[in-house]
């Protein structure tokens, strides 16, 4: 029976990628620290961080489908040991990995796949709590959009006005003219902070602010997806890392009304509390504190992990440098009417909407907010974004203003789906 080494061997014909050794300098005895995964539908990322830069290269083999990773000068210890536990059978696209000892000096990292896919493999300097770290990202080679996919089907359909019967019974005390009559289906997009790699703010309890923000947004689409000729969709539905830009591209594929950024606040003291609401600013940051959350939120590419080597075709297109005072108009508009809804359940941190440079805010023409729910730093608040009951209420006081908003700015005809190709 040939041996592995042989069977590589004969298979290098197949090999349709292969990237030139990176990280020159490295020094013998690189030792791997840990090794994390995250499946997703869009694609899954395997993270291995390491104490020193590492020479690395990789290649596609067919027949079966494989990515082989050579690392160089790196120890094979017990957490490259334990790689075929971190694989679970539901990933979309590893079906197991394994490494061992290639040559002197060499580990071989041998992912078996499920089907073809166009690997991403790069390097990050540390940063944060991160050592060096080693990406590789596993993308379908023909990737699907589920949520254009779920946008077109629904707007295939023509939308029916909301029906007397379907309209949620009207709050004590509350105007009927107040409710919106929405005479199209209008898409909201919801973006759950941080994930993945980016964990965003941790707090004293051990809280995740990613962990927070995903299960406020599903709370949220629920409840938007029951209410009549509204629907929404996610920019991620699990734990994993989506870039910045990438977040808001994905808003302006589907052409959306309205763009709703979760997150969960922190500060250095432990006694700052409140609910947010930010939009974006042409003109510099409305307070120090705004200016000084802005910076620490567009910081989540570098905590996160991306490939500046990837041309983005959606970039330059999504974060355009033009005026967007329209925009940010209706955004202050929309901000105004959420953060009245927050402050029936919460303190509010500001008792105005707040402005500066999100890079995630900066789609020139969808109406964009980035809500921070509550500080994950302050341990009061914190047990109260992990109350279910609680999360419930934050995403019934976003709806609320959300339907506010367009009972006062009714959306217009809308367009067929633009495509950002």
């Amino acid at each position: 029976m040939p041996r592995r080494r042989d069977v590589l061997r004969l298979a290098a014909a197949s090999l349709t990628l292969l990237v030139s050794r990176v990280g020159a300098g490295a020094t013998a005895g690189s030792s791997i620290l840990a090794v994390r995964v995250w499946p997703a539908r869009d694609y899954t990322r395997v993270t291995l961080e390491h104490d020193q830069p590492i020479q690395y290269s990789h290649l596609l083999v067919k027949d079966p489908e494989r990515l082989v990773v050579d690392l160089e000068g790196v120890e094979f210890n017990s957490v490259l040991q334990s790689l075929p536990t971190k694989i679970i059978e539901a990933d979309p696209y590893i079906k197991l990995i394994r490494a061992g000892r290639n040559k002197p000096g060499v580990v071989r990292l041998v992912i078996e796949l499920k089907g073809e896919v166009k690997p991403q493999v790069f390097s990050l300097k540390p940063v944060g709590s991160y050592g060096h770290r080693l990406v590789l990202d596993l993308y379908p080679a023909e990737p699907v959009d589920p949520l254009l996919a779920l946008l077109e089907k629904a707007e295939s359909r023509p939308a029916e006005p909301p029906r007397p019967g379907d309209r949620p019974p009207e709050p004590a005390g509350e105007k009927p003219e107040a409710r919106p009559e929405i005479a199209r289906l209008v898409t909201i997009v919801l973006d759950p902070g941080h994930g993945g790699e980016d964990p965003g703010a941790i707090g004293r309890g051990g809280s995740y602010e990613k962990h927070v923000t995903l299960s406020v947004a599903r709370r949220l689409k629920e409840k938007i997806d029951a209410t009549p000729n509204m629907r929404s969709l996610l920019t991620r539905d699990g734990d994993f890392f989506i870039p910045l830009h990438q977040r808001v591209a994905k808003a302006r594929r589907v052409q959306a009304d309205l763009f709703v950024s979760v997150h969960a606040d922190a500060f250095v003291k432990p006694t700052a509390r409140g609910s947010s609401v930010f939009v974006l600013s042409e003109t510099g940051a409305s307070s120090s504190a705004a200016r000084w959350l802005a910076n620490k939120e567009n910081s989540a590419d570098l905590v996160g992990g991306v490939n500046l080597g990837v041309k983005d075709p959606y970039l330059a297109r999504t974060l355009l440098d033009l005026s967007q005072t329209a925009q940010i108009n209706d955004s202050l508009k929309l901000g105004r009417d959420v953060l009245g809804e927050l402050g029936r359940i919460n303190t509010l941190h500001k008792a105005q909407v707040e402005q500066a440079g999100f890079a995630v805010l900066k789609a020139p023409d969808i109406p964009s907010i980035l809500i921070e729910t509550a500080f994950i730093s302050n341990p009061e608040e914190e047990a109260r974004l992990n109350d279910e009951a609680y999360q419930d209420r934050i995403a019934d006081a976003i709806l609320k203003g959300l339907r506010r908003y367009f009972a006062k700015n009714p959306p217009l005809a809308k367009s067929r789906l633009a495509r950002l190709d």
